[in-house]
């Protein structure tokens, strides 16, 4: 008992140290002003997804839940920790998602998933979003927790996201002309009992050859993070939290949002919009209103409209907030700034692949990867083997480009 005092204690104290203090003031500030001006310009519904996207933030970064160090470590250490994390999560998803999406609505609204054709955009872009990635050291969500976190060296990862998305959207026609094949939902093919039984059998599949792997290259399975003597409202406060709570938080976030949104999370729908908001800033004759990608439903509503009106944007812009308000409140929020110009450069590079790839592949890996397989889609599928195809040669690349 004496312990839990003393640790309460002592995160009071560096709470109130002055530093860790103004963190928290001013993420505290930025998060209310920013959800005062959203719900008084425009309503409920986008203050309802700043606040969903700042607890998706604070979930990420207090989970350290990523994509591409969980990849990383599989393929070059053979540790498995971050893929079996990833793997209760989708398991969990499948049993809310699969049987409200086969009934067609939540709470009254119309839910859909995001079930695409299968072609060569999905296989070239899931590719070339697994290089991007492992370049870049960051995928779609974890550069926008990152940079809440402090790490600047995200900005240019989401410059090169946002310019590669909106190149991507240039080429988009071309792409969606190649040879694919309809969309494959197993939800609507087997019904969501089957299809459900067949993911966990999947998932857990997955789930075990990480483990013999580790465990043969090991000897043990790696040790998560300790609970330790904190107590555990402390832990579910300052942080860090298990994989595993990182797993269930964002598998109800994203029911939430799929409640929300009449869909599920998806984040690299945010970037192709940011990459036409700053060429239309800069005055570019580019003609963006004319081409294809534009002219669906929706996306020519983004181009025109304001970012505090666009779904995406206040999602990812609210991760960014609640990502400093969770690491100012563990009190570990820093400014990191140094940056190797070969670091530098090829985040620009990774970034443009992680834009153009996601944009002509349907997603990334929350909305190709996570959002696709909780949807029942095969692409999801497709686009996990092709992204982590990518993540290979990715990780061959950086000795060649002198990353540290």
């Amino acid at each position: 008992m004496n312990t839990l005092n003393t640790t309460s204690t002592d995160f009071k104290t560096q709470l109130l140290e002055p530093n860790k203090l103004f963190w928290l003031m001013l993420s505290s500030a930025l998060l209310v002003a920013s959800a005062v001006y959203v719900f008084n310009e425009h309503g409920t519904f986008e203050l309802l997804a700043l606040i969903l996207g700042a607890a998706l933030g604070v979930c990420l970064l207090q989970a350290s839940f990523g994509f591409t160090t969980a990849w990383r470590e599989l393929i070059s250490k053979r540790r498995g920790a971050g893929i079996r994390a990833q793997m209760i999560m989708l398991s969990l998803s499948v049993l809310l998602f699969f049987p409200t999406l086969a009934s067609g609505e939540l709470f009254g609204q119309s839910v859909t998933g995001f079930v695409r054709p299968l072609g060569l955009s999905v296989v070239a872009g899931a590719f070339m979003f697994g290089v991007g990635m492992q370049i870049a050291s960051g995928c779609a969500s974890g550069n926008l927790y990152h940079l809440g976190g402090g790490q600047l060296r995200a900005i240019p990862v989401m410059a090169g996201f946002s310019a590669g998305a909106l190149w991507a959207t240039a080429d988009y026609e071309w792409w969606t002309t190649l040879p694919q094949l309809a969309p494959i939902g197993l939800i609507e093919l087997l019904g969501p009992i089957t299809a459900i039984g067949l993911n966990l059998l999947l998932f857990t599949a997955i789930y075990q050859f990480t483990k013999r792997l580790e465990i043969k290259a090991h000897g043990s399975l790696e040790e998560c993070q300790s609970t330790g003597t904190t107590s555990f409202a402390s832990k579910l406060i300052a942080g860090p939290w298990p994989l595993i709570w990182g797993a269930v938080g964002l598998t109800i976030l994203n029911f939430a949002t799929l409640a929300l949104m009449g869909r599920p999370w998806a984040v690299a729908l945010a970037y192709p919009v940011w990459g036409a908001k700053v060429a239309q800033w800069l005055e570019l004759d580019l003609e963006i209103d004319f081409w294809t990608y534009w002219m669906s439903p929706g996306r020519e509503e983004a181009l025109y409209n304001s970012l505090s009106q666009d779904p995406a944007s206040l999602m990812n812009g609210g991760v960014i907030l609640g990502a400093f308000l969770a690491a100012a409140i563990a009190g570990k929020f820093t400014l990191k700034m140094k940056m190797p110009i070969q670091n530098f450069l090829a985040s620009l590079l990774g970034g443009v692949l992680l834009g153009y790839g996601a944009t002509i592949a349907y997603g990334c890996n929350i909305g190709a990867f996570v959002g696709g397989v909780v949807s029942g889609s095969l692409h999801g599928w497709l686009w996990i083997l092709f992204a982590f195809a990518g993540s290979v040669i990715g990780l061959k690349l950086r000795p060649l480009l002198r990353l540290k």
